[in-house]
């Protein structure tokens, strides 16, 4: 009951925020325009300064020394959920355009919005650690590998345009820098930043949840709420979020543990729910700037978000079962 109560709490604060988006652009208020300027603000300042500071409030050099062994795990599971999204992209004939989002949906998750309340619910300051591991690795797997399957996946691009040089920005995306400067700080520097330097920070990387929540409501009202529907596609990615992701985990850390290597109850429970959390809210924007099927992209958000509900409670029976 516990993890379903959680779950929804998580889900309806999103649900409601996605709403206000969608009546705020039916009314007329929202012109074409805020799409373009939320899209840049997220991209290129509240998010970079969301990640830099998420590294510097909730990892030091202690802390990264002991998530050491945890991101063994993760690294395997995550390196077998892109080769599986990959080859499933193929297979299911997914079309250009959509294949960016397939495979972020099927391997990088929602780690800090949904999922680290769900997971201080269920398993409380024990899983806190194991919390750090699951957000470390999908933050690097989401801003240093996943967002280039999206900008690769352009279907505006000509075969030759690959041949041009990449500039900067798309080697090292804003999100990607604020990571890497995060941790530059904990490792190099160590320094606590000013208490009033922190607040500002924290407050502009508040600013990206809800306005990436708002930005799917204006999708939502601009393509009609007959746009949330399950195609093959739209179930090939729920599966690969809340099935074969969460698979890949409990078979990876079943292996170890037949190894005779010890893993405790709220580390298997906590590496196994991050697994199933739903897509980034920002997947949407991410598309968009590739020019890519926002529509898709709003719906798998939309859809993984409400069906998450349901999903936890019976991950907790699976691993109640199995630890």
């Amino acid at each position: 009951m516990t993890a379903f109560i959680a779950s929804l709490e998580s889900v309806a604060e999103i649900v409601i925020i996605i709403a206000l988006g969608y009546f705020i652009r039916r009314s007329g208020k929202m012109t074409d325009g805020f799409k373009g300027n939320v899209s840049f603000l997220i991209m290129n300042i509240a998010l970079p300064v969301s990640i830099f500071i998420s590294v510097l409030d909730n990892l030091n050099r202690g802390k990264l020394v002991g998530l050491a062994g945890g991101l063994l795990y993760t690294l395997i599971s995550f390196t077998l959920g892109y080769l599986i999204a990959i080859l499933l992209v193929f297979v299911l004939r997914i079309k250009k355009g959509r294949r960016g989002a397939f495979i972020n949906m099927s391997v990088n998750a929602n780690t800090i919005f949904m999922g680290l309340p769900l997971n201080i619910a269920l398993f409380g300051n024990s899983g806190m650690t194991y919390f750090l591991v699951y957000y470390v690795m999908n933050t690097v797997s989401t801003w240093a590998i996943g967002i280039f399957f999206i900008s690769g996946d352009d279907p505006t691009k000509q075969k030759g345009d690959s041949k041009k040089k990449l500039s900067l920005k798309q080697i090292l995306p804003p999100p990607l820098i604020g990571f890497i400067l995060g941790l530059a700080w904990i490792v190099i520097i160590n320094v606590k930043l000013p208490m009033w330097i922190d607040k500002t920070c924290n407050m502009i990387g508040g600013l990206v949840t809800p306005l990436a929540l708002i930005y799917i409501g204006i999708i939502l009202a601009d393509a009609g709420l007959s746009s949330i529907h399950f195609d093959k596609d739209t179930i090939a990615g729920l599966v690969g979020r809340f099935v074969i992701a969460p698979a890949i985990m409990i078979g990876t850390l079943l292996v170890f543990m037949h190894s005779g290597i010890s893993v405790t109850y709220p580390e298997f429970g906590t590496l196994v729910i991050q697994s199933a959390t739903p897509e980034l809210a920002v997947l949407p924007i991410l598309v968009s700037q590739a020019h890519g099927d926002v529509d898709y992209a709003t719906n798998l958000v939309v859809t993984s978000t409400v069906l998450f509900v349901v999903v936890v409670p019976i991950l907790m029976e699976v691993i109640n079962f199995i630890v």
